[in-house]
């Protein structure tokens, strides 16, 4: 039930201010929580999945954050304040993302949705027509192959019958 509070509380709170980021994949992003909190969570919401944490941020920099997920350190770090940063982005880390206080009831920060550049869609646009390229001449290569089975495959019998009519 708490759960499910949370996930209201956060799609109601966090759809009202949302600062939009754009940016190329592989690029470092970051972003600063506007609340003076103590202690913070880090949070991304990637439609239709729920919320997912990212990391507990304190505000004493003898505490290293903590995170909910191992694999999360390889891509999230904080700075002074509750920043965070995404370091060498992917489309795995395209979502809108919020810090929320730990005190009940939670307080909650504006968002920032994080999306591709228009710069960065042709570049896979034109990395998915190289590949549908490369995929076409390969399978051109292999229809080829095949012709000349074909076109040699009746030579072969005839061969073979010759051979075998001949030696009776």
């Amino acid at each position: 039930m708490r759960s499910l509070q949370l996930h209201l509380c956060v799609l109601l709170c966090c759809q009202a201010a949302v600062s939009d980021i754009s940016t190329l994949l592989g690029s470092d992003v970051s972003m600063n929580c506007d609340l003076e909190e103590n202690e913070v969570f880090w949070i991304v919401l990637k439609s239709p999945d729920p919320p997912t944490q990212i990391l507990a941020s304190f505000s004493s920099e003898e505490e290293s954050p903590h995170y909910f997920n191992k694999s999360f350190r390889r891509k999230y770090s904080v700075q002074f304040k509750h920043r965070l940063v995404i370091n060498n982005i992917s489309a795995d880390e395209l979502g809108v993302y919020f810090c929320m206080s730990t005190s009940f009831p939670p307080k909650f920060s504006n968002s920032s949705r994080i999306y591709l550049n228009i710069t960065d869609t042709s570049e896979l646009c034109s990395a998915h027509i190289e590949t549908s390229l490369e995929f076409t001449e390969f399978t051109d290569l292999i229809e080829t192959q095949w012709n000349i089975i074909f076109i040699i495959s009746p030579l072969m019998i005839t061969s073979v019958l010759i051979i075998f009519l001949i030696s009776k």
